[in-house]
């Protein structure tokens, strides 16, 4: 079963049982991932799916940090319960010590010395590390790597 499939599956579920909350964060998953489909004109892979989760996943937390700010409790209290019915649906993200593995091989597979070289290095992480980890947490342990 694919992801969209298990995402649709559910929303139905909890309408069913009446959580209006999780069957909305569900059926706005699936609108994104179908309008992606449409703009790209084909079928969605796996990774495509995740990818657009991952951007759903961010939104609500970029919301969460905002609301936080404005002390709006209640809107805060009801994205977390949206990011953590999102999250379900992802596998893991690496941990920093694996980030940190791959950073450090790399560095030494293209010989990279100095800060002037972040570009080449972050592309070539991101590529490996491609929807297995968030892209901020790779640019700050490249950033502090080069700079030690």
């Amino acid at each position: 079963m694919s992801l969209t499939d298990d995402l649709r599956k559910d929303m139905f579920t909890f309408f069913k049982e009446g959580n209006t909350n999780a069957s909305d964060i569900l059926k706005m998953a699936l609108a994104s991932i179908k309008n992606a489909q449409i703009a790209q004109e084909s079928e969605m892979t796996a990774q495509d799916e995740e990818r657009i989760l991952r951007k759903e996943v961010k939104k609500i937390e970029d919301s969460i940090a905002q609301f936080t700010l404005m002390e709006r409790v209640d809107l805060v209290e009801k994205e977390k319960s949206q990011l953590e019915i999102l999250q379900r649906y992802l596998p893991e993200l690496m941990s920093e010590e694996d980030i940190k593995t791959i950073i450090n091989n790399k560095i030494k597979e293209l010989n990279i010395s100095s800060m002037s070289d972040m570009g080449k290095l972050m592309g070539a992480v991101m590529k490996e590390t491609a929807g297995k980890a968030d892209g901020n947490t790779v640019k700050n342990l490249v950033t502090q790597i080069l700079t030690k």
